[in-house]
């Protein structure tokens, strides 16, 4: 995990100065900058206003006596998306912008479940079991095919 977090904060970078560098050789420089700060803009504008959206349907969920999760999620997600667009380049920007649009979103609250439980398959669990003579650590793999294995020696 922490190896596909360095690749990304060097690779999403450079991703984005060699699309900025091709669209300032295709349209300018001014044009470039100019094409930057209104998709920030726009984008900020558009955040500002899905998010208190999305602040309205989670005080009515709570006082409808709902669990607001669907609320939660949309307001990470446009949180996140305005991140994106706060950071310079079209990459980051398209991808805020899309996580802006609300069917779009309704897929990504469908998918990061699913991932994230695809992930938490793949590790080990840790579960200290007692009593008895002490506590000992039992080791219990998301995976049936791995729960056999012995329990990791080291300390």
């Amino acid at each position: 995990m922490v190896a596909v977090l360095v690749v990304l904060f060097f690779l999403v970078p450079l991703a984005e100065l060699a699309v900025i560098i091709a669209v300032g050789k295709s349209v300018g420089v001014l044009a470039t900058l100019l094409l930057l700060l209104v998709f920030s803009l726009s984008g900020a504008w558009l955040a500002k206003r899905q998010g208190l959206a999305a602040w309205r349907r989670f005080q009515l969920a709570t006082a409808e006596g709902r669990v607001p999760t669907r609320e939660v999620a949309d307001g990470a997600m446009i949180l996140l998306a305005g991140a994106l667009l706060l950071v310079p380049g079209f990459l980051t920007d398209l991808l805020g912008l899309v996580l802006l649009l609300p069917p779009c979103r309704a897929l990504a609250r469908r998918w990061v479940p699913a991932l994230a439980r695809r992930g938490a398959s793949r590790r080990a669990r840790i579960t200290v079991v007692g009593p008895g003579s002490g506590p000992s650590t039992k080791v219990t793999w998301g995976r049936p095919e791995l729960d056999d294995r012995p329990p990791d020696p080291r300390p």
